[in-house]
């Protein structure tokens, strides 16, 4: 009777569900709405993407999903400050520059050289999702150069993070 389950051992599974999804903090964080947006926009533009005749753009979206994807699970269940040998915002910053200028080229040739429906909604996409990439590596970019203005070579510790302490101590 051990290997049956009872009807109602539902729970673990709701668990293991709850733990990837992003959570509720961070999720309305300005980061984490950054990342959902991203994941969004990049999984619809890679959808038109595969249902047009402009199909050769398919990898750019894909690949960009799934890297906000992972940047969305690893922020979330906070990688970033267990794992201290990556640079995470660098590597976070090398994406969002990368994203924003491929999205920028692929929605160009997508709308100006397809005629198709759908060539034209991935290219509308793909301009969104290169506002959203461009939004991302600015804030990025501030969080770094006050970062480093602070003398932040000095310790290991994040940009947002340190950020966070010095407005807290500010504020008392």
């Amino acid at each position: 009777m051990g290997d049956i389950e009872a009807p109602n051992s539902n729970r673990p599974r709701q668990n293991v569900l709850l733990s990837v999804l992003p959570s509720k903090e961070f999720a309305s964080s300005r980061k984490g709405m950054l990342l959902i947006a991203e994941v969004a926009l990049s999984f619809v533009s890679f959808v038109c993407f595969a249902a047009s005749t402009a199909a050769a753009f398919v990898t750019v979206p894909l690949l960009e999903f799934l890297a906000a994807l992972f940047l969305l699970f690893a922020y979330s269940n906070k990688f970033n400050e267990r794992f201290k040998g990556f640079m995470w915002p660098l590597m976070d910053f090398m994406r969002c520059v990368s994203a924003s200028i491929i999205f920028f080229i692929i929605s160009i040739i997508s709308v100006s050289k397809y005629v198709d429906g759908s060539s034209k909604a991935a290219g509308i996409f793909g301009f969104i999702a290169t506002i959203v990439f461009a939004l991302d590596f600015y804030l990025i970019f501030n969080e770094l150069a006050a970062f480093l203005k602070q003398g932040g070579g000095e310790s290991n510790e994040e940009p947002s993070r340190q950020q966070d302490e010095i407005s807290d101590s500010d504020s008392d």
